[in-house]
């Protein structure tokens, strides 16, 4: 995929453009798409990275890439889905997926394997083969997915209408969400069943939202178990292909995505409204719409002014919500000699025990100790163009959460130039993640040609989060109780697009951003955006 933007000091910025975004995340991108699709606005895109997309943009070393956030995508493997139309629309049809296997997921506790086949009733089947005794338990746990999915729409298409009628009208339409995003997962799972090993393959996918069943919100656990109820599939040419679809839409409008420009403040002129942004290099640029991807924290606490009344009392309001997760990403590329098969790209999360919270417990307080969790990803055999793109090459990714304050004490150091402690550090992590890899995938030994890994302080770097977190604000029950979170914020002609607009992941933060375009042209974009285009009969 060609490379995504112009950068900031190769081409300087000139004209006026009708709205600022600060961030090129999946939320900026679908907000500034449908700002110039719906309403012809000229879009200036902002990105500090020296590339697009944020967490959907890739990691490349010569002869190999990897995908950095974008694992899997639930929803889209056909047309009349919600997130396929939405994609299709927000790219004119050109972003392809590939579907996953038929077991899109597959999870290991001990030496106990459970798959996760695409198909809810084929899901359903499974779960009560595996648990026979337990058919009315896994009959219930999914019907309470259904409805707080159902819930959700009136709950986050209260938060993109205007204050006077969300007064009226907004308790109802948050009421049926609250019953289940006021829980905990561990708390409904165990309404359903005592099993210990049912309540564990359930919430497998706790990684996929970053909290264990004691901490999450049942709400958010099932917005994603329920994305992939019918399989999951992953872009054709790589994540990167997300962001390079998108692009064109802003462009056509006159809009334009510009790299390595990174954003110090929003302007706010004498009556508190954003009136635009200021660079890092001290250069103004004006407009009447600002829309920030960069997340609430950074928003509220870092961009605006300090002093801003409104931001203050936001940042009040949200100062006891913990942080999500912070990670390790081992990136390994992998010879692939002639007449090899591909690795299986069925996703692995591997556990040594079922009790998710315990472990993730211990290891929060000694991370020295065993993984309570890993990730192992085969973006090479998700990506059809891989093999064309990189031949006699695959890749896989390896990832295990990781306490920000482990590396704390490297936080004031560059990029690349951290010392020799911080690259001993990082050198003995990555030969554990390397030899567990090769423990649960043997046919990777021997064949490893590069590996390099990220930490939190990588992901600080890059995605601008303090500590490093990768799902923004952590999807708690407390978070949804919060009145300020949303598409409108306290400060007139300033929206919140991306993750903490609407939930976690990448989905999450598409309707984000669809979210906000609806808040900024008093439309219900959401309506539009789901229904699949009209295609011409075969």
């Amino acid at each position: 995929m060609t490379q995504v933007g112009t950068a900031y000091k190769q081409r300087p910025i000139e004209g006026a453009y009708d709205a600022v975004v600060i961030g090129s995340g999946i939320g900026g991108l679908t907000a500034a798409a449908l700002l110039a699709r719906h309403a012809g606005k000229r879009v200036l895109v902002l990105e500090r990275h020296y590339t697009a997309g944020g967490f959907t943009h890739v990691f490349r070393r010569p002869t190999y890439e990897w995908d950095v956030g974008v694992h899997y995508v639930g929803q889209v493997s056909t047309p009349d889905s919600d997130v396929r139309a939405a994609f299709d629309h927000l790219t004119d049809g050109r972003l392809r997926w590939h579907p996953m296997p038929d077991v899109y997921d597959r999870v290991q506790i001990a030496d106990r394997r459970y798959e996760f086949p695409a198909g809810l009733e084929r899901f359903r089947d499974r779960m009560r083969g595996y648990f026979p005794g337990e058919a009315d338990a896994i009959d219930r746990y999914i019907a309470a997915v259904l409805a707080s999915v159902r819930a959700a729409t009136p709950y986050f298409a209260e938060r993109a209408l205007p204050d006077a009628i969300a007064r009226l009208i907004g308790g109802a339409m948050r009421a049926g969400f609250l019953r289940y995003a006021d829980r905990t997962t561990g708390e409904v799972l165990r309404q359903f069943t005592r099993d210990p090993e049912l309540i564990a393959v359930l919430t497998g996918q706790w990684g996929d939202y970053g909290l264990p069943p004691a901490q999450s919100s049942f709400a958010m656990h099932a917005a994603v178990t329920h994305s992939y109820f019918e399989g999951a599939a992953y872009p054709v040419g790589g994540a990167s292909a997300i962001a390079s679809s998108i692009a064109p839409v802003i462009e056509a409008a006159g809009g334009r995505i510009v790299v390595a420009a990174e954003v110090a403040e929003i302007l706010l002129d004498r009556r508190g409204r954003a009136v635009g942004v200021r660079m890092a290099d001290g250069c103004e640029l004006r407009s009447d719409l600002v829309i920030s991807d960069a997340g609430a924290l950074n928003t509220f606490g870092r961009l605006l002014p300090a002093g801003c009344g409104a931001a203050l009392r936001v940042l009040e309001e949200i100062k006891d919500l913990p942080r999500s997760l912070s990670h390790l990403c081992l990136y390994v590329g992998l010879r692939r000699d002639p007449g090899t098969p591909e690795f299986d790209a069925t996703n692995l999360w591997i556990y040594n025990e079922p009790d998710h919270d315990a472990a993730f417990a211990r290891f929060s307080a000694d991370p020295e100790g065993p993984w309570p969790v890993l990730f192992l990803s085969f973006p090479s055999a998700k990506d059809p163009t891989f093999a064309e793109r990189y031949p006699g090459r695959a890749t896989i990714e390896v990832i295990a959460p990781m306490p920000y304050r482990v590396f704390e004490r490297w936080a004031a150091t560059r990029w690349k130039r951290r010392g020799a402690a911080y690259d001993a550090f990082k050198q003995a992590l990555a030969a554990r993640l390397l030899d567990a890899l090769e423990q649960h995938v043997p046919t990777a030994r021997g064949r490893v040609e590069y590996s390099e890994l990220s930490t939190p302080l990588s992901t600080r770097h890059f995605a601008n989060y303090e500590h490093g977190e990768i799902y923004g604000l952590a999807p708690v029950p407390a978070r949804f109780r919060v009145r300020t979170f949303g598409a409108r914020t306290p400060v007139p002609n300033l929206y919140l697009t991306g993750q903490d607009a609407c939930t976690a992941g990448v989905t999450g933060a598409l309707f984000g951003g669809v979210l906000a375009a609806s808040a900024i042209t008093g439309r219900n974009l959401a309506a539009v955006v789901t229904r699949p285009a009209r295609r011409p009969a075969a």
